[in-house]
């Protein structure tokens, strides 16, 4: 059974989300100490986390990073804030979705077993395959962990996606399409300016791995990862 863990300090839209989840034999766990947020994340080990970004003592972003410090699972932002900087922030802070207040019940849930069945379902990326390498750039998906050399960084469960269809397809043009389809299963839900910000992501972590320009924008058309950089 998955758990998934709300920090929400409106009480009604918490046992709203609570009883909606419970008869999809959902667990949950709403956030008591907004102190403590990291700690109560830390003991109940959650499969999934929905985040609002007004909150009392420290905002959802700062909450959001201290998660990503321990833990790469899904973090999906429900929140009143609906503008484009917003949700950029939020990407940016280490948040795999953005989720705007009012929303339909029947999307949300949708987005949160999306985000379920692509980090631990038949769609993780990778599958039980490990060692996708390009050039001496080698991918464990199942891990999410990039690697060159002897140095390596951790990767989140979307930026893990992002860079298996682009290993796989190395010195092709993927498609930005190819992309969100390969990340969310309806586009039509999703904010283009969303991929910006996970390739921006990508291309930074592959910077730390001192591939500068391995990562290059086909204007109009989507990406290609160059593969030419060579192994140390």
């Amino acid at each position: 059974m998955f758990r998934i863990f709300i920090i929400e300090d409106d009480q009604g839209l918490v046992a709203l989300l609570q009883n909606y989840l419970h008869k999809f034999g959902y667990e949950t766990r709403a956030a008591q100490d907004f102190e403590a947020v990291k700690t109560e994340f830390e003991q109940y080990a959650p499969h999934l986390v929905l985040l609002d970004v007004n909150l009392p003592k420290f905002d959802g972003y700062y909450w959001c990073r201290q998660i990503r410090g321990i833990s790469t699972c899904p973090v999906l932002f429900i929140s009143a804030r609906d503008g484009k900087m917003d949700q950029v922030m939020a990407l940016e802070n280490g948040a795999d979705d953005y989720i705007t207040k009012p929303f339909d019940y029947e999307i949300a849930f949708a987005k949160i077993k999306s985000h379920l069945r692509r980090a631990y379902g038949s769609y993780a990326a990778g599958g039980n395959e490990r060692g996708l390498s390009v050039s001496g750039l080698t991918l464990d998906a199942e891990r999410l962990v990039l690697s060159r050399g002897s140095a390596r960084i951790e990767l989140s469960h979307t930026e893990a996606k992002i860079l298996d269809e682009l290993m796989r397809k190395a010195g092709t043009l993927v498609t930005r399409d190819r992309l969100l389809e390969k990340i969310w299963d309806d586009q039509a839900f999703v904010d283009d300016n969303t991929l910006n910000v996970y390739v921006t992501r990508v291309r930074k972590k592959l910077a730390v791995l001192d591939i500068q320009d391995g990562l290059q924008t086909v204007r109009g058309q989507g990406y290609r990862l160059s593969g030419d950089w060579g192994e140390l």
